[in-house]
């Protein structure tokens, strides 16, 4: 389908990983978000996975399908205040983000999006308060028990995570 690329993740977890498809509504030819939005429901509808989960930032689409639970995100990187920053970092993510080199807006940016795939992959994204989430940015070999966490090479300026559960 024109506007479709799969993706892989960024690492090898030796367990099968979902089916991850990002949608860009320019090459597809959608020109707006409930169009978008409409393409991303229909390849869930027709992947026959037991788990879908998608993510909009206009104009992409993440959609990440699975036998098993699935979470993904995708964020555009902005700025980010340190008022922001305190309203989701955990005390080890606070220590974790000051070690950085990619930056503080892109590290704010990726370990607030790899909360939003562990929240939606374990069921209800506003269930969980981010500042008790550990983020999988955080997680030693993106494993965490049967959870497996990655991010998602989706194009400059953008992160990208999917977070499923491991057989």
């Amino acid at each position: 389908m024109a506007g479709a690329r799969e993706l892989l993740p960024a690492q090898d977890h030796g367990s099968r990983a979902p089916r991850i498809v990002l949608l860009d509504a320019v090459a597809a030819g959608v020109s707006d978000s409930e169009g978008l939005r409409a393409l991303a429901r229909s390849l869930c509808e027709h992947d026959g996975a037991t788990h879908c989960s998608r993510s909009y930032h206009f104009p992409f689409a993440l959609i990440a399908c699975h036998d098993e639970a699935v979470g993904v995100d995708i964020e555009r990187v902005e700025h980010c205040d340190q008022t922001f920053a305190d309203s989701i970092l955990t005390p080890s993510e606070r220590i974790a983000s000051e070690c950085t080199e990619r930056g503080f807006h892109a590290d704010i940016t990726s370990l607030w999006s790899s909360k939003e795939a562990l929240s939606k992959a374990l069921g209800d994204a506003l269930q969980y308060d981010p500042r008790r989430l550990e983020g999988p940015g955080c997680w030693r070999d993106g494993r965490s028990g049967p959870w497996r966490a990655s991010t998602l090479d989706v194009g400059a300026g953008y992160v990208a995570w999917v977070c499923w559960r491991a057989s």
